[in-house]
């Protein structure tokens, strides 16, 4: 296999640039460039020079032998400094070296699953890291890359395996009493069969990753004219919508992310919900705004008639700075002009988001983890229904493959393309 290097710290220009080397001649590389190598895992200041003997750069050296390593195979860092020139020089005359090339989108991560130093959960949850840009993100990816969702199918796996290990002792030695006795019976089997199908059902109840990354869906609705879409701009702040007091200016949705709190949001701006219109585009445009109400996370009501029934709906009084505008009832006085009510808007509309985004110390999963989890319920459920015990021992079976391929132990190459191609190259 190649040895593979790539700077693993971010773009240059930067103040230091870590390149790492990683493969069974890192450290020959290492020493090409830099001479006498120091210890394992001890820093030390070394020139760096082509096979010319043309001095680079001065970067610290930091070797960490495999398999104790990030991706499990010796790797070598060139703590550089951060200079575009300086990286280009130095990965150039690592490329000359034969056996060496750059690395691929995330390679080292992918010879870290390899090498058993990550399980597949980890990978992913590195991927949602790297991609997070909320605090709900990120606590919900680390929680991940230290385990979490990991520590949780193992426990399922075993005690899917006690389950298979007790209805084998049934099916080979049910002529042997002494054997048989120390199993449960088939009912008792298919009674903890469902009771640990619901337990996993209810960690796939909550939002996905992906539902975490695109947000909150927050529809603002209402009659023509109603205001929203200057609330709209105000809450995104920018100029997104066309703001006029002409009735029925917005004639399609607008959509636009927010990250607020440590959550994403994706607000959506609606045509007016108006009664009857003879504009054919305006109807399209009504159309769509009922269809994203029905969509929707939460709702921004701005009607002074009575809202639609939904789950999780805010009414507001809006505009309420403009004269005759002062009585809003048990509504939400917000305006856009000098910004009352929108603090505690947000306020309210954090409330209602935490009743559907994921606890604090929960584990998030991705809809691959999803499908596979449903996978999983079905067969024990279907255990739970089976009276032959060959045929529960092949639910059991199914439900275990299924746990496999969660954290890779099964085959998943389908799927590893996909995944390491949203890494950066030196991940």
């Amino acid at each position: 296999m190649d040895t593979i290097f790539a700077v693993s710290s971010g773009a240059p220009p930067a103040a230091i640039a870590v390149l790492r080397i990683s493969g069974t001649r890192a450290f020959a590389a290492a020493e090409a460039l830099t001479g006498a190598l120091p210890q394992s895992r001890r820093a030390a200041l070394r020139p760096v020079r082509d096979s010319d003997g043309v001095l680079l750069d001065r970067a610290v050296v930091l070797l960490f032998p495999g398999p104790d390593s990030s991706t499990g195979e010796d790797v070598a860092e060139l703590h550089l400094h951060g200079g575009r020139a300086v990286v280009r020089a130095v990965e150039a005359a690592l490329a000359v070296i034969p056996g060496l090339r750059p690395a691929e989108p995330g390679e080292f991560t992918r010879r870290a699953l390899a090498n058993g130093r990550i399980d597949l959960t980890e990978a992913e949850a590195l991927g949602d890291l790297l991609m997070a840009e909320t605090e709900t993100q990120r606590r919900a990816a680390i929680r991940n890359m230290e385990g979490g969702l990991r520590r949780q199918v193992e426990g399922w796996t075993t005690e899917v395996l006690g389950l298979a290990a007790q209805v084998e002792a049934l099916l080979d030695h049910d002529d042997e009493g002494d054997v048989a006795s120390l199993a449960h019976p088939l009912p008792v089997l298919a009674r903890e069969a469902g009771a640990l199908a619901m337990r996993i059902a209810g960690a796939t109840a909550g939002p996905t990753v992906e539902r975490l990354r695109d947000g909150v869906r927050v529809v603002l609705a209402g009659p023509p004219n109603a205001g929203k879409s200057t609330l709209f701009n105000y809450l995104v702040e920018r100029e997104a919508a066309i703001v006029s007091p002409i009735a029925g200016t917005t004639r399609d949705r607008l959509e636009a992310p927010v990250a607020r709190g440590g959550i994403a949001w994706l607000l959506i701006d609606t045509a007016g919900l108006a009664e009857a219109t003879e504009d054919v585009i305006e109807r399209i445009g009504i159309e769509r705004a009922r269809n994203a109400l029905a969509e929707a996370d939460l709702v921004l009501w701005l009607g002074d008639d009575a809202p639609p029934q939904h789950p999780r709906l805010i009414p507001i009084h809006a505009r309420c700075d403009q004269r005759g505008r002062g009585h809003s009832g048990d509504r939400l006085a917000v305006s856009a002009a000098t910004g009352e009510g929108i603090a505690e808007l947000w306020d309210r509309m954090t409330s209602l988001a935490r009743e559907i985004l994921l606890p604090p110390d929960s584990i998030a999963i991705n809809r691959r983890q999803r499908d596979l989890l449903e996978t999983v319920t079905t067969a024990l459920r279907d255990a739970e229904r089976e009276a032959d015990a060959l045929l529960f021992a092949e639910h059991l079976r199914t439900a275990r493959a299924a746990l496999d391929r969660i954290t890779g132990r099964a085959d998943v190459e389908a799927m590893l393309d996909t995944l390491f191609a949203r890494f950066c190259i030196g991940k």
